[in-house]
This record gives structure tokens, sequence and C-alpha cells, in this order.
């Protein structure tokens, strides 16, 4: 089992920056692929990018390619995702997730946070 805990949400301008942070516990919560989602109001959720186990591959979405980067720090067992050039339509819910044997882009993960607000304005 591992347990996934989200912060770092808020209300941002567009144009600024924000870091998630996606704390990990389990005892093999250090072995498993973490991946942010994100769920805007009356959209599916969508995939955002996505870290392997190792660190050693990182997966974006074509929408934050370039704006966004996800990073894992092993001596805190955190995930992180740095957004900049925050726009409008970067609002949503952002989910953090975890599974083993590889990223994938779909929602098929075995392990998922409570989600975390991030709201830009104009």
């Amino acid at each position: 089992q591992v347990l996934l805990v989200e912060s770092g949400g808020g209300m941002v301008q567009a144009g600024g920056s924000l870091r998630l942070s996606c704390a990990a516990s389990g005892r093999t919560s250090g072995s498993v692929d973490i991946s942010w989602f994100r769920q805007a109001p009356g959209k599916e959720r969508e995939f955002v990018a996505g870290i392997s186990a190792s660190g050693g591959r990182t997966y974006y979405a074509d929408s934050v390619k370039g704006r966004f980067t996800i990073s894992r720090d092993y001596a805190k067992n955190t995930a992180y995702l740095q957004m900049t050039i925050l726009s409008l339509e970067d609002t949503a819910v952002y989910y953090c997730a975890a599974k083993y044997l590889g990223v994938v882009r779909t929602a098929q993960y075995d392990f998922w946070g409570q989600g975390t607000q991030v709201t830009v304005s104009s």
C-alpha cells in the first residue's frame, strides 16, 4: 500500500508559477512510478506528467511540455510538479498517482492522492 498526499495548490495569476508536492509513504513507496493528473470542471481527468521509479525517465502532456517539470526527491520520498507560465486553462484539481511497472498516460494507477486545487486567475 502506498499513501499519497498532495500539497502546494492555490490561486495564482496567469503567467505565474506554482509547485505541487506529493508525499509518498508506505513500504514500497520508493519503487513506484509517479504521475500527475488533473481534472477541470466538466472535463475528464487527463495525464499531465510522469516520472519513472528510478527517476531516469520523465513524460509530459503536449499541453504542458516546456512549462511544467516533474521531479522526485528520494530522501524526502516526495515528487514535485513545478508549474510555470500558468494559464487559465491550467485551472483544475491536480492529483498525484502511483503504480508499479511503468508510467502510463491513462488513469490506470493503483494509488491516488486526494487532489489539490490550482486556480489561475486573469
